[in-house]
């Protein structure tokens, strides 16, 4: 016996809806940082280009302060200018290489690091660009950018792309929780006909139909094996009714055989016992059975049953039951039975039925009588064998007297029917 229970398997939803979800934020990962990427090299060559304008404004204001060699005015306006660009260091070097003027962007703690540290990571070098007066270069201007701009894009693309993330799986949710009831639910109602059909054998329940033609088609396959498998199972109940009437009836005359009157026998006198009720048990034996069968066939044989067995039916009450214990015998049930006298006015109505004579094939009609012997419940006896046992005794008492009558066990002297003869 293991003591591990095996994993739980992920359902079709959680599979389609997680691979959904990992590509739709792959995807916008991926654009979402190669736009960042571009965006980046786009500002590099802005910024570069932007201190190149601002050298060029620098140099036009501080050639007069290069030329006199004013360092005051210099600064001055190298302060004016670089503080307004993206500018981070800026100096004025005379023709010798000496810094004539210097400016240098104020720190502001952890902000400036990191923007310097971007712009040594993404931004250009260093420039350096000469101050000319009358064709002859007096000095240069040296430029070094910082990271600003570039700092608050990416910042600004960091927060857009967590909000497309987060709107790209609220949206690849929806999409897939979309897409899977048109292919969860077909699978969920196949599934469940399925379950259906094995455990409860329910054949009758069939697959609805589906929008997605593959498990609309697994849907209409299905349903048509439900249908083989529906008429399959008809039939086969239909076959096992047929042999369990075959097995509990006489195949001539259709009436219940030995086994079934005496199991609705046994069930009769237990209900008796419980409910203090009585029961009779009539044994009927054809009285010139042996002769019609010799003298006209086994064709007037079968014949002569067939009728007794219709007259004998017909005398008796819906809850009443009458078997054809094997040859000419036959037997009836009668149960509750009020007074013994009931008893004897019904097998008095079974001898009167047999007067009329019965049509043999040929054109032909015979005259037979019934013998019978009746036994009660618990009078002559408490058990099956013991009742019918009984009442076989009786009837053969009764043949003793006079065929075509009728004796009940321990009464005295029998009952005699004299039939008339025509």
């Amino acid at each position: 016996m293991s003591f591990f229970k095996s994993p739980a398997r992920p359902t079709l939803r959680s599979v389609i809806g997680r691979g959904h979800l990992i590509v739709a934020l792959l995807a916008i990962s991926m654009a979402s940082l190669s736009l960042t990427l571009l965006g980046v090299l786009a500002l590099r060559v802005y910024a570069d280009h932007n201190l190149h304008l601002i050298a060029r404004s620098i140099n036009y204001t501080v050639e007069a302060a290069v030329v006199f060699n004013d360092s005051a005015a210099a600064t001055e306006a190298l302060a004016l200018i670089a503080s307004t660009g993206e500018v981070a260091d800026a100096q004025v070097l005379d023709a010798r290489g000496r810094v004539l003027a210097h400016w240098e962007r104020p720190e502001t703690g952890l902000l400036t690091d990191l923007e310097m540290q971007i712009a040594r990571a993404f931004l250009e070098k260093p420039i350096t660009v000469p101050i000319m007066h009358q064709g002859q270069e007096i000095g240069s201007i040296a430029l070094t950018g910082h990271g600003g701009s570039l700092l608050r894009f990416l910042l600004s693309g960091l927060v857009g792309i967590v909000l497309c993330i987060a709107v790209s799986a609220w949206v690849a949710l929806y999409l897939a929780r979309r897409q899977l009831r048109g292919i969860t639910g077909p699978l969920r109602s196949l599934a469940d006909v399925a379950h259906a059909a094995r455990r409860e054998r329910a054949f009758d329940v069939r697959v609805p139909p589906a929008e997605i033609a593959e498990l609309d088609n697994l849907g209409n396959d299905f349903n048509a094996l439900l249908d083989e498998l529906e008429a399959w199972q008809t039939h086969l109940q239909s076959e096992n009714e047929t042999l369990a009437h075959q097995a509990s009836h006489d195949s001539l005359t259709g009436l219940p055989n030995r086994a079934f009157f005496e199991g609705r026998l046994i069930r009769a006198l237990r209900s008796a016992s419980k409910l203090n009720e009585r029961v009779a048990v009539l044994f009927l034996d054809s009285d010139r059975f042996k002769g019609i069968n010799d003298n006209f066939g086994h064709a007037a044989g079968d014949a002569v049953l067939m009728a007794v067995a219709s007259r004998v039916r017909a005398q008796l009450r819906e809850e009443d039951l009458v078997a054809r214990l094997g040859g000419d015998e036959f037997a009836i049930l009668l149960t509750p039975l009020h007074r013994i006298e009931d008893a004897e006015r019904i097998a008095e109505k079974i001898i009167a039925s047999m007067e009329m004579p019965i049509a043999l094939p040929g054109s032909t009609s015979v005259l037979t009588s019934l013998s019978i012997g009746i036994a009660v419940y618990p009078d002559h006896g408490t058990t099956p064998g013991a009742l019918l046992n009984a009442a076989d005794a009786a009837m053969y008492q009764a043949k003793r007297v006079s065929r075509g009558g009728q004796h009940t066990a321990g009464s005295e002297p029998p009952v005699v029917h004299v039939q008339s003869r025509s």
